[in-house]
């Protein structure tokens, strides 16, 4: 994966990064929170945080009752902005939209933000009932067949530091959360060219994933399919779905 370049910090608008610190406060488990608790998570006081909860409430990203705080939708014009001026998912949509009529499963391009798997771009199963992840969800690197793979670029030292700081929460019974372990499960995909998860974060939804790289060899997300275990029993899975899957990651190499 391609680091972004150094900046002299001289440049930088200190100011705006705190105030992204304290917009990234918020998540599923801290839907509200206070001035203390921003500033807290934020790594910031309470009177700055206060000043930057203020702000974004002053601009519509969040409003108050004046103790607690929280996002408004206005939040999400950030990411869709993103997802619209993106050139990689506008280029793979056709391709996984053509990769799930093939294969009748739900095709995804996913990227690795952190410790989170950010799931770009979705193509619905032509089936009645589709599963996988919407355009946007952020899951845990571990849980989901793309972690390994967008994992597998990372040079050694950057790989042993992102496994030193991970969580390794469990969600199910098949969840590896032991560090040696998906550190193998790198190095297989690494290997092997794929990953494949079986019911990793819900009970009957296994993943497969492939490498999506550039012209250059560099690695630029990751292509996988979500499908239900019954529908493939045994290696079922890795003789009708990845065939596939490598094809449209191959036809997309010379393209992106």
């Amino acid at each position: 994966m391609s680091q972004p370049p150094a900046i002299d910090r001289q440049h930088l608008i200190e100011g705006l990064g705190k105030g992204l610190r304290v917009l990234e406060s918020f998540s599923d488990e801290h839907p509200r929170l206070t001035a203390t608790e921003a500033g807290e998570l934020a790594g910031l006081t309470r009177t700055a945080a206060r000043r930057y909860l203020l702000s974004l409430v002053h601009f519509g990203y969040a409003d108050t009752d004046g103790k607690h705080y929280w996002l408004r939708p206005r939040v999400l014009r950030i990411g869709q902005t993103y997802l619209e001026s993106a050139r990689l998912p506008r280029l793979v949509m056709p391709f996984l939209q053509r990769l799930s009529m093939q294969t009748g499963e739900t095709g995804n391009l996913s990227v690795l933000d952190g410790h989170d798997v950010v799931y770009l771009a979705r193509s619905n199963s032509p089936r009645v009932l589709s599963i996988g992840f919407h355009t946007g969800a952020r899951i845990p690197a571990h849980c989901v067949s793309p972690g390994p793979v967008l994992l597998s670029s990372l040079e050694p030292p950057a790989l042993a530091h992102w496994l030193g700081e991970h969580d390794f929460s469990r969600f199910t019974a098949n969840t590896i959360t032991s560090q040696p372990t998906f550190e193998e499960s790198v190095t297989q995909a690494r290997q092997q060219g794929y990953a494949a998860t079986d019911q990793f974060i819900n009970l009957g939804i296994c993943g497969l994933s492939v490498p999506l790289v550039n012209r250059k060899g560099s690695s630029v997300g990751a292509l996988s399919l979500t499908f239900q275990r019954e529908a493939y029993p045994g290696d079922a899975a890795l003789q009708k779905l990845l065939p596939g899957l490598k094809e449209i990651a191959e036809i997309l190499r010379g393209l992106v």
